[in-house]
């Protein structure tokens, strides 16, 4: 009987994935271990292996398609196998969801649950299986096959065009009437750039010339393709929902303070001529989690009713990525020493860059830093992860006068930026916390017993 195969559910709160390529086709063989397909989560992208031996019998789910974790997406058996009924599962398309309008029209209450697997008895062939209808339909354009052509061959986008034939359909007559009014005769452009628009089915009724008087150019097109909308990646999107329910429901507030880091960056100096390639990451990181010993309520989280004070501190690490945003954790990192959290750190930025962290090594953080000190930044906030209380934003370290015993002098000054959640934490318990990992900074004699 073929065998399954199911979209993983890569991680706790994962509720679908992308399936971005396949890396078998129908009819390929497959071994347990071979990688059938990649897909893209709220967090990275990730490869899927078979854990079943035959053919690759059918692919239900296509590249861009998006489906519930657990839906059945593939079919692995021995050729000739009739495959079972697959319940219809609504495949969803990114780039349907920008470039299709959307309705108000309710989805079907009687839409068949996912992933649900029956048997076929006494059927030698497989069976269909049937499309989900699309929870929103757009309206279907009425348009005659001649006035679709005109607009075709005129390389101009028939919705606006109001239609005289039965029912509001558009007619050859309304396209030429639409053209006239809106002066297409007067259009100038290239031959390349014309056909490049059709390509890329633009409205040239839409686009300026900047070539000799205002000739349409393939500059010009490819300027209006740029700029055409594009779909979010999955982790755009959950990023930019996340993010905006946590600065919308949760009351943010920010408190700064300036470190001096002319020792400390002396002092990192010195050991990297002896071969320990510290980070300034690693003594923020470290400083963050046994400041967060000392104030327990910071490594804390609500839903609004109660608190819950975490035990146990796992440090988010934000890593900025061509893709977005992820943040591995540092598991334990108030028991870690400063070598161990240099090299478990060190490992887990590798693999965020590489795409290769697992879903396990970006979840449970109860406190995140986001440092953009490599990026020339005086100063920012940033906004509190779900779940968490408060986090810290640590901007660029850079030499600056400032008053020593009452002298001006020259000195390697770094902002860090608390923003708090104003249900756990209040003003007095955010600056007693900054402070204190303020303190740590400053104290070489702390470093030197750690190193």
């Amino acid at each position: 009987m073929p065998s399954p195969i199911a979209m993983p559910k890569p991680g706790q709160f994962t509720e679908e994935c992308t399936i971005v390529k396949w890396l078998k086709r129908e009819g390929d063989r497959v071994a347990p271990g071979d990688i059938l397909f990649e897909i893209e989560t709220d967090k990275a992208n990730m490869e899927v292996e078979s854990f079943f031996e035959g053919t690759l019998l059918k692919i239900l789910t296509p590249v861009g398609g998006t489906v519930p974790v657990q839906t059945v997406v593939a079919w692995v058996g021995q050729p000739g196998e009739a495959l079972p009924v697959t319940a219809a599962v609504e495949v969803r398309s990114q780039k349907s969801e920008v470039s299709q309008p959307k309705t108000n029209v309710k989805p079907s209450p009687a839409a068949a649950p996912a992933s649900a697997v029956a048997p076929v008895s006494g059927s030698p062939a497989a069976a269909p299986i049937a499309p989900a209808a699309p929870p929103f339909a757009p309206q279907r354009l009425r348009i005659s096959p001649r006035a679709r052509a005109l607009a075709e061959r005129r390389v101009i986008d028939p919705t606006p065009i109001r239609g005289t034939g039965p029912g509001g359909r558009i007619v050859e007559k309304d396209v030429c009437a639409y053209l006239a009014a809106h002066g297409y005769a007067q259009i100038k452009i290239t031959p390349a750039a014309r056909e490049m628009a059709a390509r890329e089915k633009l409205d040239l009724l839409t686009l300026r010339g900047t070539g000799e008087g205002g000739r349409i150019n393939v500059a010009d097109i490819q300027r209006a393709v740029a700029e055409q909308p594009k779909a979010m990646s999955k982790m755009r999107q959950v990023i930019a929902q996340r993010l905006t329910q946590s600065f919308t429901s949760t009351p943010h507030f920010f408190v700064t303070v300036a470190v001096d880091m002319t020792a400390l960056v002396a002092f990192r100096t010195g050991l990297k001529a002896r071969g320990l390639p510290y980070t300034v990451t690693d003594f923020i990181a470290l400083a963050v989690a046994q400041s967060l010993r000392e104030f327990p309520a910071v490594n804390s989280s609500t839903d609004g009713h109660s608190i819950r004070w975490h035990s146990r501190i796992h440090l988010g690490l934000a890593v900025s990525l061509d893709s977005g945003l992820v943040v591995p954790v540092l598991p334990d990192a108030g028991e870690l020493t400063l070598a161990e959290v240099h090299d478990r750190a060190a490992a887990l930025f590798e693999k965020a860059r590489a795409g290769k962290l697992l879903p396990d090594e970006m979840t449970g953080s109860t406190f995140t830093i986001s440092n953009m000190g490599m990026l020339n930044v005086e100063n920012f906030t940033a906004i509190i992860n779900p779940g968490e209380a408060a986090i810290l934003a640590v901007s660029s370290t850079v030499k600056e006068p400032v008053v020593r015993n009452d002298q001006i002098v020259i000195r390697a000054m770094m902002r860090m930026t608390l923003a708090g959640d104003h249900r756990i934490v209040d003003g007095a318990l955010a600056a007693q916390f900054v402070n204190a990992i303020k303190a740590k900074l400053e104290s070489i004699a702390l470093w030197e017993k750690m190193v």
